[in-house]
């Protein structure tokens, strides 16, 4: 009898832990539809409170820079600590767009409504939208930029202030879930 539950109990544990190895995809397209394509390339974002800013400009297929992706830390108002990190992705040529990572032009104040529409915001934590090791994938124009957070980590463990990120971030013209088999 002890065997039988100690065996019921292993599995029962296994299979979150096995669920939780695989990294959720999270796909959506900009509200920015057009032709434009960029120069392929990843990189790796180290983010902490003492250099919470990251920027690189994004070159477009013709070699002319064209987009600038910056990730922004969110402090709380009156407070001077880092809950989450922010992605945007400006284009220059159109002042007006300032993040067309962005599902709609109209982005909804509660992203609970809909995981698409938080996959810029980079907070982890158990009753976010998009799980933190989500792989994140959004179609602007006619390339992707893929976001995923490799690590994080809360000071102290159980508090919601990040003092570290790392953010691995791609851009590609080819659909990157074609080469995961998993395209919607």
């Amino acid at each position: 009898m002890k065997l039988q539950y100690l065996a019921a109990m292993v599995s029962f544990i296994a299979i979150p832990l096995a669920a939780q190895s695989t990294a959720t995809l999270v796909y959506a397209e900009s509200f920015r539809q057009g032709q434009t394509q960029v120069v392929e390339e990843s990189f790796e974002a180290k983010l902490t409170p003492q250099d919470p800013v990251y920027r690189e400009r994004i070159k477009d297929s013709h070699g002319d820079d064209r987009y600038l992706l910056s990730i922004l830390p969110r402090i709380p108002e009156g407070d001077n600590k880092v809950t989450s990190w922010l992605v945007k992705l400006a284009d220059l040529r159109h002042p007006i767009y300032d993040n067309v990572l962005l599902t709609s032009q109209q982005p909804s104040d509660d992203p609970k409504n809909d995981p698409k529409d938080a996959l810029w915001r980079l907070k982890p934590g158990a009753l976010e939208p998009v799980p933190a090791s989500a792989r994140r994938i959004i179609k602007v124009d006619s390339f992707y930029v893929v976001l995923q957070i490799k690590v994080y980590h809360f000071t102290p463990p159980d508090s919601p202030y990040l003092d570290s990120m790392t953010v691995e971030v791609e851009f590609s013209n080819t659909d990157p879930r074609k080469a995961d088999g998993s395209q919607k």
